[in-house]
């Protein structure tokens, strides 16, 4: 069954978007693609990767790490033995926040970028004021739509944090649905999963519909730049 989640999206939307902003915005001399080895992440990096080449921007070094590793004394080593100005990183907060602490207590003066997993507040408890200036994609803020204050307002009434990049993908993914549910009259998994992909559907993330592959069409990414101890900041082209 077609489902939505902005992890879902990442590899065929997020990456080669996150590529050519990197090509076309920043135009790094030295760039390093590094991950966590595991599936979000390494792919993430790989498609950033490939995009970034194709768009004639030369990769010094792609390698990963191992999630849960607590010393990158290595990676920060050969990033600054390249040189390297720019830091692609595919994977998850808890390493990329001790990854640019080390970075920046080695001098390491590279700019980083990664995805919507990494748009955690956390990240800033973990890297301190090396989280600033990361670059981030990650969708819209969905919480500041006016049709949406509602949604913000039971969700915050919980005590919950509405400005996570999950939170309105996941509430939209139960919307899909549930409104697929009422469309066909039935639970049936067959039918529900027709139903999305052939239908179009109103949420709170827009209007939503799937392709031949199941993959979610024109959901839009945005690039962010974090600031530390402030609410990020959009920085996309316009």
């Amino acid at each position: 069954m077609s489902s939505f989640s902005a992890q879902s999206v990442s590899t065929a939307a997020k990456a080669p978007f996150a590529g050519h902003y990197v090509a076309d915005h920043v135009s790094p001399k030295t760039v390093a693609v590094r991950h966590d080895g595991q599936q979000y992440g390494e792919g993430l990096a790989a498609s950033v990767h490939q995009t970034v080449e194709r768009k004639g921007v030369k990769v010094a070094l792609f390698e990963g790490v191992n999630a849960g590793d607590r010393d990158f004394a290595l990676l920060v080593q050969k990033l600054k033995a390249i040189g390297a100005d720019f830091v692609y990183w595919g994977g998850y907060h808890p390493e990329l926040g001790l990854i640019l602490r080390q970075a920046q207590e080695a001098g390491v003066q590279a700019r980083f970028m990664a995805g919507e997993a990494c748009a955690n507040d956390s990240l800033s408890g973990i890297a301190r004021s090396a989280s600033e200036g990361l670059l981030v994609t990650a969708p819209k803020a969905f919480d500041t739509v006016a049709g949406n204050k509602a949604i913000a307002d039971a969700i915050k009434a919980e005590g919950k944090d509405v400005t996570g990049p999950y939170v309105y993908p996941a509430y939209s993914a139960v919307e899909l649905i549930a409104q697929a549910i009422e469309a066909v009259g039935s639970e049936d998994p067959e039918s529900v999963a027709k139903a999305l992909h052939e239908g179009t559907f109103k949420t709170p993330t827009g209007t939503l519909s799937f392709d031949g592959k199941g993959d979610l069409k024109d959901f839009s990414f945005l690039v962010h730049e974090w600031h530390f101890g402030k609410p990020r900041t959009e920085v996309s082209p316009r």
